[in-house]
């Protein structure tokens, strides 16, 4: 048996963006600066934690277009409404999870819902871009929305915390989104994780030769070998090893993100990520002369 995972490096991005009119937006990692370091996981905005005022003017992004990837959008406070031209669409709430492949192109609008706008209140969310195949890039467009009370909660021995199955497997517990016709397309694991203070080690699943990343969102982590995870930093663990063991020195709360990387050029562009630049160009004609849309 391979011994279990080790810290890699940490990654820290302190730059903050307006994407839209949303909160300010920190990047923690993107393949801009990484390349496929991360693969098959390209990029992760967190926007928030935030406060919306009253009737407030803030909207959130509108149309826009998409090609060659995935998005996987975690809500932890607030509520997004989401429009695309599949059709699909709706309200995701605290807890909620929207996974939605672009595939060959979709054209879809991000904003705060109505009655969060009218009342105001907390927002909070995270959104993770993931890699496509070249086989699939063009697959045809789809969304899959996840309410709270359909992803499956681990909760963990001796009040020590709780894992949310996204996807992959958690001690023997699939995540809704798992491998099929609708699904991922590349073996992944995505799990959120709430972690109290308990003075143990937690063993988390990650397989050998996977890349595995940990994002942490609030609190304070150590991993086994003494490395400490601090609010908004990012740990890329080694590729060797299977599991990670790590123990939480504050309340804490993280993504923990392992998938099989994807050894194909990735080239992109503002919303499109394919595999060369001449594909790049061909989603901007395409665009431009109402062909986008398949």
């Amino acid at each position: 048996m391979n011994a279990r995972k080790t810290v890699a490096f940490t990654h820290h991005n302190d730059t903050k963006f307006a994407v839209g009119d949303f909160y300010l937006v920190q990047t923690v990692f993107s393949y801009h600066e990484l390349g496929g370091t991360t693969s098959p996981f390209l990029l992760l905005d967190h926007l928030g934690p935030a406060k919306l005022a009253p009737k407030s003017n803030k909207r959130g992004v509108h149309q826009h277009p998409h090609r060659g990837f995935e998005t996987v959008t975690t809500m932890y406070a607030g509520e997004l409404e989401h429009r695309d031209s599949t059709g699909a669409g709706g309200i995701i709430s605290s807890g909620d999870v929207q996974w939605m492949t672009a595939g060959s192109g979709i054209q879809h609008v991000e904003q705060y819902s109505d009655a969060l706008r009218e009342s105001g209140g907390h927002f909070e969310m995270v959104q993770l871009w993931v890699n496509l195949p070249a086989k699939n890039k063009m697959t045809a467009p789809h969304y899959q929305s996840l309410k709270n009370a359909e992803i499956p909660q681990i909760d963990l021995a001796d009040q020590k915390g709780f894992v949310r199955v996204i996807a992959g497997q958690y001690v023997n517990e699939d995540g809704k989104i798992d491998q099929g016709i609708a699904t991922t397309y590349t073996p992944m694991t995505v799990l959120d994780v709430a972690l109290n203070v308990s003075g143990e080690d937690t063993i988390f699943s990650a397989k050998h030769g996977d890349t595995s990343l940990i994002y942490l969102l609030s609190g304070r982590l150590r991993f086994e070998s003494g490395e400490v995870l601090e609010e908004h930093e990012m740990t890329v663990l080694s590729s060797h090893g299977d599991g990670v063991m790590i123990k939480a020195l504050r309340s804490s709360r993280f993504l923990l993100l392992s998938g099989q990387p994807i050894f194909e050029p990735i080239n992109g562009h503002g919303f499109f990520v394919m595999n060369n630049y001449e594909e790049i160009l061909e989603a901007y004609h395409d665009l431009e002369h109402g062909n986008f849309i398949r």
